[in-house]
């Protein structure tokens, strides 16, 4: 900036900045880039992504937030596309994808408007009425489930889930997995159906076939006895588990214990070795056969546990512990002074088994467990990876309709019928922001054009079919990528839940309205090795401080 003749200086050198119509346009580009990147994955056609991480580590899915989570996303604007991804993520556990592409193409429809002069905050108003209304739509056209246990639709929506990744083969047997696992963790919260997904716990072992993942109705622990006496199987077991180290406590303070006598040490070592005896007493007393302790276990406790015939594991980790409480109605006991018969925890049978060179611990046949675990198997790692992936979006779906208790139609048949419903009410909007409103209906049907392009279908045909079709209210109208031919979605039982749908408007909206609000980008010059050295130097040398971060970014 100049004041007369005297330059002011406002940012550090080396800053950089793009302001206006630059700005905006570099944004939006950035966006739609990763919009694109993921747009070939979507529907049962789409295909991978093989990513290699700086690592070497390769992953290879079709699951769009894995996707944006691996690729190292430098701009800014696509940072908001992979946060975008995650909330979606985050909130339905599928549609991440249809999230993303929806953002991106709300950007490029935007693009037209600010080439025809549309003022952005015209069209972000435009497209949060679009959102409203399209909501509502979707709202209107929702199907409620008859019961929460009906489980022949929730089996429908887990195999809709998992019919675009690479476990699509064994959806019949997967989905099956995924509803009754559901369906075991369900609580009433009050007037609420709560399914709370983290109580399903996921262990995965290479070797076997997907079709040898199966459901446990209890809790799998990923380690083995700690003894080499202990029992490798126990039925009915009396399961404790403690919060509590059993193993002599060190001093919290610096202590010093003076022996000038031999036998004061070996009366030393008895003394440990009676506390020791003395914390397997009182689990024997209380009943307990079985010890899986969050802390460590001593060697001679181990070794006392093992002549009693009991069975222990030590640092199990806090959230298997948790879910243990769950499945065998144990409560987790901070100290072995308050144990009790009472809180000890019961399942059908605790059994050791070998998986290669690994043994795992499984807690099976527990009476209405509120936590169950699921053993995937798979022939590699990363067909195991991507089966994990497939399995966690089925039971974010099935929870989702659990909970709420609607799902819709998919297949572009929702998609399209938000379309028709807004070229109607853009009509009746005044002002410019009808303009925006015929925009987001354009961008809505992105979706059916991206299902029919990866299904290798004319998507101008398929889109002139679907328009006429719903056009003569056949609103369950959408893409059947078999046929290629436009077809009731509900017939073929392609549905989803209603929270995906509107969660991924809602943060595709939020998403392209922040980034066409922006309209100046000011960007730091990026710290140089050179003076990253300099700083660390100063930092060490003692009287400069942080005088020598002068390289460092930023501005007033």
């Amino acid at each position: 900036m100049m004041g007369g003749q005297t330059p002011i200086l406002v940012l550090k050198e080396g800053t950089k900045r793009d302001t206006g119509r630059t700005a905006r346009d570099n944004n939006i580009q950035a966006a739609i880039a990763v919009a694109d990147a993921v747009r070939s994955t979507m529907g049962p056609k789409g295909m991978d992504k093989m990513l290699v991480d700086s690592m070497g580590d390769v992953t290879i899915t079709n699951d769009g937030v894995t996707i944006l989570k691996e690729v190292d996303v430098e701009h800014p604007a696509a940072k908001m596309m992979v946060e975008l991804a995650k909330t979606q993520d985050n909130e339905c556990g599928d549609g991440t994808t249809t999230a993303v592409v929806l953002a991106g193409e709300l950007l490029r429809q935007a693009q037209d408007l600010l080439d025809a002069n549309v003022h952005p905050t015209i069209i972000s108003n435009g497209y949060r009425m679009a959102a409203t209304e399209a909501k509502k739509v979707l709202k209107k056209n929702a199907i409620d489930i008859t019961a929460t246990d009906d489980r022949k639709v929730l089996k429908r929506i887990a195999k809709t889930s998992m019919s675009s990744k690479g476990t699509a083969s064994s959806m019949e047997y997967l989905g099956d997995l995924a509803v009754e696992a559901v369906m075991s963790i369900v609580e009433k919260v009050g007037d609420r159906t709560q399914a709370d997904i983290d109580n399903i716990q996921i262990i995965k072992k290479q070797g076997g076939s997907i079709r040898d993942t199966e459901l446990i109705k209890g809790i799998i622990v990923d380690k083995e006895a700690g003894n080499a006496g202990m029992p490798k199987y126990i039925e009915h077991p009396r399961i404790a588990l403690l919060n509590q180290a059993l193993e002599i406590k060190k001093t919290e303070v610096d202590a010093k214990i003076e022996i000038t006598d031999p036998l004061g040490i070996r009366g030393f070592l008895d003394d440990e070795e009676a506390t020791l005896k003395g914390f397997v007493d009182t689990l024997k007393q209380a009943g307990a056969n079985v010890v899986l302790c969050q802390k460590g276990i001593d060697d001679m406790a181990f070794h006392y546990l093992a002549k009693n015939g009991m069975f222990a594991i030590a640092r199990v980790k806090k959230s298997d512990l948790e879910k243990l409480s769950k499945a065998t109605g144990a409560e987790i006991v901070n100290s072995l002074k308050d144990l009790t018969s009472k809180q000890l925890g019961t399942a059908g049978a605790l059994e050791e088994r070998k998986f290669g060179k690994d043994a795992l611990t499984f807690i099976t046949g527990c009476r209405n467990p509120r936590a169950v675990s699921i053993l995937i198997r798979g022939g590699t790692e990363h067909v195991i990876a991507e089966a994990e992936r497939a399995l966690h979006d089925s039971l974010s779906v099935v929870s989702d309709v659990v909970e709420d208790g609607t799902y819709v139609v998919g297949g572009g048949a929702s998609a399209m019928e938000i379309a028709l419903a807004l070229r109607n009410f853009a009509s009746t909007v005044g002002g410019r922001e009808q303009m925006a409103i015929d925009a987001f209906a354009k961008a809505v049907e992105v979706i059916p054009k991206a299902l029919a392009e990866n299904g290798g279908l004319d998507p101008i045909n398929i889109l002139i079919d679907l328009r006429s079709a719903h056009a003569r209210k056949q609103r369950n109208a959408g893409v059947d990528l078999k046929t290629g031919k436009v077809t009731d979605m509900l017939k073929l039982e392609v549905i989803e839940p209603m929270r995906v749908g509107t969660q991924a408007i809602d943060s595709a909206v939020d998403a392209a309205t922040m980034i066409l609000r922006i309209d100046d980008v000011i960007a730091a010059k990026g710290i140089s090795k050179e003076d990253m050295a300099r700083a660390a130097q100063a930092a060490g040398g003692g009287g400069g401080g942080m005088g020598g971060m002068g390289g460092m970014p930023g501005m007033m």
